[in-house]
């Protein structure tokens, strides 16, 4: 029988199984190649904070389309490849959540449905903090891909697990984990499913030749802007500090460097700092002991990108002439 292929666009995912459709539920848009039995070849779609569209080409849509056309025409010639996937978890509809029933009055939008799922896991005792780290860019493991060509590895950064692994720009990436790779999209899910810290097969082509090694990956690698991600926009904290940058005179006689962060807390002290502990005139040199380069402005940027609402740090100060170390709760 002649194969058909159907373009479908979801525009509610009430009643979709998100187990089946998993994706990264902050973005405007994703695209899945799929069969009719539910066994994704591939997918497209990915942002970083820069914009919605900062990842997306249509060429680069064309071309994991192309692969992923490929990989069905292939597939329908062994018998094994035609029966249905095995389902490995159950069905996920959001419908069912009992944290959506305020929300089901209307339309759902995607990153409502990570919200709820969020209050959910909140109410049974299981959210982990930790799982806000989700769809890190290629980036953080080294590995800048090509957006026209989603395998091609356009750059690797020195000295990052892409490196010691031995990947080079030129390379053509064959999988990461068990998930072959056609495009940002689908190394992103990759990256997604890897664990938060431990070692991710790699596979790519060289020359026509296949090379195989091991990403290892240190305890933080996920880390990446928060700041864009609408399903956060309630947890993200907020200092309430600001101030004027010292200058590279001022910094020295401190004994630090020029580039290092040090802003001096200006009046008046805004009631919700003076509850952190912060004085007028403290001088603010950091975060958990990070030796930050930026200014007061990226400073708070910087905190809101890494951090939460409710976690607890040690800011940094000097006062008068004594370092004080003083744990706060991020309002």
């Amino acid at each position: 029988m002649a194969k058909q292929f159907v373009r479908v666009r979801l525009l509610r995912i009430t009643g979709v199984d998100l187990n089946l459709f998993e994706f990264d539920l902050d973005l405007t848009w994703a695209a899945f190649f799929m069969n009719a039995d539910g066994h994704i070849y591939g997918r497209y779609g990915g942002r970083d904070a820069s914009g919605p569209d900062s990842r997306n080409t249509l060429a680069g849509l064309r071309y994991a389309l192309e692969g992923a056309l490929a990989a069905h025409r292939d597939a329908a010639q062994r018998e094994e490849n035609i029966k249905p996937a095995p389902r490995t978890t159950a069905r996920l509809v959001i419908d069912n959540v009992p944290a959506a029933k305020a929300h089901l009055r209307g339309c759902i939008h995607c990153h409502q449905a990570k919200e709820i799922l969020r209050v959910q896991a909140n109410r049974e005792g299981g959210w982990d903090p930790l799982t806000r780290w989700v769809y890190p860019l290629p980036e953080n493991v080294g590995i800048t891909l090509d957006m026209n060509r989603g395998d091609h590895v356009k750059a690797v950064a020195a000295a990052s697990p892409a490196a010691q692994a031995g990947l080079r720009a030129g390379d053509t990436l064959v999988s990461l984990g068990y998930r072959s790779v056609r495009s940002f999209g689908d190394a992103q899910h990759a990256l997604h499913m890897a664990p938060a810290k431990g070692a991710v097969k790699v596979a790519w082509l060289r020359d026509g030749a296949r090379h195989d090694g091991e990403l290892k990956l240190a305890d933080g690698w996920k880390k990446t802007n928060l700041t864009w991600r609408p399903s956060l926009m309630d947890l993200l904290p907020s200092l309430p500090l600001f101030g004027t940058d010292l200058t590279v005179q001022e910094k020295q006689a401190l004994g630090l460097p020029g580039a290092r962060l040090a802003f001096r807390q200006d009046a008046p002290v805004p009631p919700s700092a003076k509850k952190l502990g912060v004085q007028e005139g403290d001088v603010i040199v950091g975060i958990n002991e990070l030796r930050l380069e930026m200014t007061v402005e990226q400073f708070l940027g910087y905190v809101r990108r890494n951090y939460l609402l409710g976690d607890r740090v040690t800011l940094n100060l000097v006062r008068g002439e004594k370092r004080l170390d003083v744990p706060i709760k991020l309002p």
